[in-house]
């Protein structure tokens, strides 16, 4: 049985903030919905807090887009709620996050020579 072929990672750019900081967390562990959350706003500094619509509405799109899968892997029950979903980047999410990253950095290059950000070109 073949998977079906993924599009270019770079044809999904730019992604949305709260995607790729999505991506971020899950490149750390596997994470449920309340875990990302904390993750994203440690990461930034509380920067991005992540509502629950936002982040249902993001998973929901991103598994669509195979940049994440529902993981089975669970902790022990005692410390683990049954309700709650798992999630997985996805090697084609960790591409799809590392082709952002490039974005993002030609972006700051780019920023630096035209004098909008500090540092050398």
């Amino acid at each position: 049985m073949t998977s079906p072929k993924l599009p270019d990672p770079d044809s999904l750019l730019p992604l949305p903030t709260a995607a790729f900081h999505i991506l971020m967390a899950l490149a750390a562990a596997d994470r449920h919905g309340y875990g990302i959350i904390q993750d994203v706003a440690a990461h930034s500094n509380n920067q991005l807090r992540l509502g629950a619509a936002t982040l249902y509405r993001s998973l929901q799109r991103m598994l669509e887009q195979g940049l994440i899968a529902e993981t089975g892997d669970r902790p022990t029950p005692e410390f683990d709620d049954e309700r709650r979903r798992y999630y997985r980047i996805t090697r084609y999410g960790e591409s799809v996050a590392r082709a952002e990253a490039r974005r993002l950095t030609e972006l700051v290059r780019l920023a630096r020579v035209s004098g909008f950000a500090p540092g050398k070109a």
